[in-house]
C-alpha cells in the first residue's frame, strides 16, 4: 500500500518547474501535495517557447529562489525541459543551500524526436528555440552538462500515447524521451512507472514517490 511520506521540516522550500510548452498549472497537483506534506512551495511558470534554455534557465530558477524564504534548503522537483534548467543552472552557478532534485521525464541525454522533426515545418514555432536545444545531436544542450555532482532522483515512464513519436526512439519510452535518455551521469535513483510523458506529474504515484526522495534522497522501492 503506498502511503504519504511523513511531513517536512518548516525550512524546506520545493522549486517547481514545468516542461516545454506546459504552464504552471501542469504542477499544480504535485505542489499542492507537497504543501500539505508541509513544504513551502513555489511554483513557477515561465515563457518555455520564447527563449533558449541559456536565458530560461536564469529566469526561471531565480524566480523561484526570490520565493523561496531566507535560509531554506532549496530543492526542486521538475518536468522534462524543467530538469535541463536545473543542470545548467548549477553547471554554472552555485546554490549553497541545495538539497534534492527530482527529475520526471528530463530529456538527459537528448531526444531523438527533436532530431527526427526539427526541420518540419512548425516545429520551431510550436517548440521555440528550447526545444531545438534537446535533440541528441550538434546543438544539444544536454549533452553538453556533463554529471550531475548534488542528489538527483529520476523518474522515467514507459507507457505512450504518441505512437507517432514513439517511432523515433528506442523502447521503452514515454512518447517523448526514451527511458535510458532520461538518465545521467552521477543520479543518486532511478525508477520507472508506466505513466506517459504528458501526464506523468500528475500521477498520485509519482507524486508519492517524488515526496519520498526529497524527504529522505530515495524512492520507494516495492517488491514485484
Amino acid at each position: 500500500m503506498i502511503t504519504t511520506a511523513p511531513a517536512a521540516q518548516a525550512s524546506d522550500c520545493v522549486i517547481f518547474l514545468h516542461g516545454l510548452a506546459r504552464s504552471r498549472a501542469s504542477m499544480s497537483k504535485m505542489a499542492d501535495a507537497f504543501e500539505k506534506s508541509g513544504y513551502e512551495v513555489v511554483n513557477v511558470g515561465y515563457p518555455s517557447r520564447k527563449y533558449p534554455i541559456e536565458e530560461l534557465s536564469s529566469r526561471a530558477i531565480e524566480e523561484g529562489l526570490d520565493g523561496c524564504s531566507s535560509g531554506s534548503t532549496i530543492h526542486f522537483v521538475t518536468h522534462s525541459l524543467g530538469g535541463i534548467l536545473v543542470r545548467y543552472y548549477l553547471k554554472h552557478e552555485k546554490i549553497s543551500n541545495l538539497g534534492r532534485v527530482v527529475m520526471m521525464a528530463p530529456p538527459n541525454k537528448g531526444s531523438a524526436v527533436v532530431d527526427a522533426l526539427r526541420r518540419v515545418p512548425g516545429f520551431k514555432a510550436i517548440n521555440g528555440p528550447a526545444g531545438l536545444q534537446l535533440g541528441t545531436k550538434e546543438g544539444s544542450i544536454p549533452l553538453t552538462l556533463g554529471p550531475v555532482h548534488y542528489e538527483v532522483g529520476i523518474v522515467a515512464g514507459t507507457k505512450t500515447i504518441n505512437p507517432f513519436l514513439s517511432q523515433y526512439l528506442s523502447n521503452p519510452d514515454d512518447g517523448k524521451v526514451s527511458v535510458e535518455n532520461t538518465k545521467v551521469e552521477g543520479m543518486t535513483d532511478f525508477i520507472t512507472v508506466q505513466k506517459s510523458h504528458p501526464f506523468i506529474m500528475r500521477s498520485s504515484e509519482v507524486i508519492v514517490q517524488a515526496i519520498s526522495f526529497i524527504r529522505s534522497g530515495k524512492f520507494l522501492h516495492y517488491e514485484q
